[in-house]
């Protein structure tokens, strides 16, 4: 008898999302529900057409659900996972915990956090007491150039582990981590593999979220460009990444010397990859800077670590997400005075 498939709710249908849910379906253990925004027309008509360097070209892939809000579970329903690949822009309303609350079945669903930054559990674990919440860290290049258009360009590679809620068995806890890194790994395209150390990994990746992302971001070059520009990595992402080191080594997490020319080398130049913050800024979407830069710096600020170049890449990156919020109609100005 062949296993029940889990009930998937797969929030954030985005790049990411798409091959997420691709690497689900095609492993057969598992039924998504994909909730898309604006691309929803494009995918739930026509599905998604993907050129992957893992699954090569997948044309018209739909999950099993396609939706444009999240659904409301219930109790002849109710999701096995819940899994977010959204944007983590905490300093926007709605909150994430508000978005999921009504697809969230007390005490049953697992929630996995497959997004960028530190601390992105706390306030889902304070809102669902009950539930296990794992941590996702992804790396993987991918980007959406048209609704509903997936170029996957650097391979898939996924690590899943719990982030710890004193109120659930740690052994639950883990059995869960288990059981999703078997069913995304079913189809055989990607490499997912269980992280028993998610702090270490957390704080290994914002080494280059915090750090370059947020600079090609700020400057509009891609990996490729920022690593050509005069001065760029000497004076820019080298020391930034450095004090990215300096902070997690004192919270206590040993990152290697080698982790700086590991993150800057991560990419060949000439793929010319645009990071996740840079694809925002070119869209004119918000940027996910508190969490990858802002929680970082309040770690460093408690620690007594310095993190000049971080503190002036969080304020510039805070006057980006001011000129969306006010693009966006969030923020008013006072209308300007002619002088007399």
């Amino acid at each position: 008898m062949s296993e029940a498939k889990a009930d998937i709710l797969l929030v954030g249908g985005g790049s990411v999302g798409a091959i997420v849910a691709l690497n689900l379906e095609s492993g057969r253990h598992a039924s998504v529900t994909v909730v898309c925004r604006s691309n929803f027309a494009a995918v739930s008509s026509r599905g998604y057409q993907i050129r992957s360097c893992d699954h090569g070209s997948v044309n018209g892939f739909k999950p099993s659900i396609v939706v444009n809000e999240i659904p409301q579970a219930s109790d002849s329903r109710p999701f096995d996972y819940i899994v977010c690949t959204t944007k983590n822009v905490v300093d926007v309303p709605p909150s994430l915990f508000d978005l999921l609350r009504p697809a969230v079945t007390p005490g049953k669903t697992v929630i996995v956090l497959i997004q960028n930054g530190l601390n992105i559990e706390k306030p889902l674990i304070r809102a669902f007491e009950s539930n296990i919440v794992l941590s996702g860290v992804s790396l993987i290049g991918a980007n959406e150039p048209e609704p509903g258009t997936v170029v996957q360009d650097f391979p898939d590679t996924l690590y899943i582990g719990a982030f710890r809620n004193p109120k659930v068995s740690a052994k639950l806890e883990d059995a869960a981590a288990d059981d999703f890194v078997r069913r995304y790994s079913a189809g055989g395209k990607t490499q997912c593999s269980v992280d028993k150390n998610v702090g270490y990994t957390r704080w290994r990746k914002l080494v280059y979220n915090s750090c370059l992302n947020s600079i090609c971001a700020i400057t509009g070059l891609d990996t490729g460009r920022i690593r050509l520009a005069d001065g760029a990595v000497t004076g820019l992402v080298r020391p930034a990444m450095k004090e990215i080191v300096a902070v997690a080594r004192k919270a206590g997490y040993e990152l290697p010397d080698s982790v700086v020319d590991d993150m800057i080398e991560m990419d060949p130049v000439t793929l010319y990859l645009p990071p996740s913050m840079l694809s925002d800024t070119r869209k004119g979407n918000f940027i996910e800077y508190e969490n990858i830069l802002g929680e970082p710096l309040r770690e460093a600020e408690k620690l007594g670590v310095p993190m000049p170049t971080l503190k002036v890449l969080f304020h510039l990156c805070q006057a980006i997400q001011w000129k969306n919020k006010e693009l966006k109609g969030l923020v008013s100005v006072p209308p300007s005075s002619s002088a007399a």
